[in-house]
């Protein structure tokens, strides 16, 4: 099961989104939270596996609630609820350590394959927000503060890999771009992120980005 605590200001939301994930046979919603201070408290006291994090909350906004969560490094994953004109918080939430963004007009269906997309490990960026996002990396200039040496240490194939999750392609489309079988990828991913210190590929994006080993654009 898939525990899920749901973090949202508008009380119809949080019922809406507890009512659909709940009745999902592997999701249990085991919590809500008005603010982001109700969700690091709740997310405390519960031990969810998966923050469904509104962006916009009183008290305490859900990008300051993300960096409390995972300020230890093994908090819960974070999945952001945002909206088109909020796209502008994707690059700090994912710095903060977000595993992924969905659209607040998704369907209830995709929001349950979001749930389980994240808690699988994988990164969910909507391409409207990854569009956002890679503009951003283009604002901000070059290369920013992670160090590249660590990049030495992967292989060709993994920099290969890395280059291509940076550019939000699924383990699928990786395998088919590489010619190669999608547990192969799996595996080269999850060498990556063990390699370079990561928990999951949303980090792993901002990673390459950071360290210029991609750059907007290509």
């Amino acid at each position: 099961m898939i525990r899920v605590l749901i973090a949202d200001d508008q009380g119809m939301v949080r019922t809406g989104f507890g009512v659909f994930l709940g009745a999902q046979p592997d999701i249990e919603v085991v919590g809500e939270a008005a603010d982001g201070e109700q969700a690091v408290r709740r997310a405390a006291e519960l031990r969810p596996d998966m923050v469904l994090m509104d962006v916009r909350m009183p008290v305490m906004n859900g990008l300051e609630a993300t960096r409390r969560l995972l300020a230890g490094g093994d908090g819960p994953k974070v999945l952001i609820l945002t909206t088109f004109d909020l796209d502008d918080y994707v690059y700090e939430a994912l710095r903060a350590g977000a595993s992924g963004f969905l659209l607040k007009d998704a369907s209830a269906t995709q929001l349950a394959e979001a749930v389980r997309v994240v808690a699988a490990g994988d990164a969910l960026i909507a391409p409207a927000v990854t569009k956002r996002l890679i503009h951003e990396f283009a604002r901000l200039g070059g290369p920013r503060a992670p160090t590249t040496r660590r990049l030495a240490e992967l292989t060709e194939r993994e920099t290969e890999v890395l280059t291509l999750v940076a550019q939000a392609l699924s383990n699928q489309e990786i395998a088919e771009r590489l010619v190669v079988a999608e547990q192969t990828v799996k595996t080269h991913v999850g060498r990556v992120l063990m390699k370079l210190g990561l928990r999951d590929r949303a980090q792993a994006i901002v990673y390459a980005y950071e360290t210029g080993l991609v750059r907007p654009g290509e």
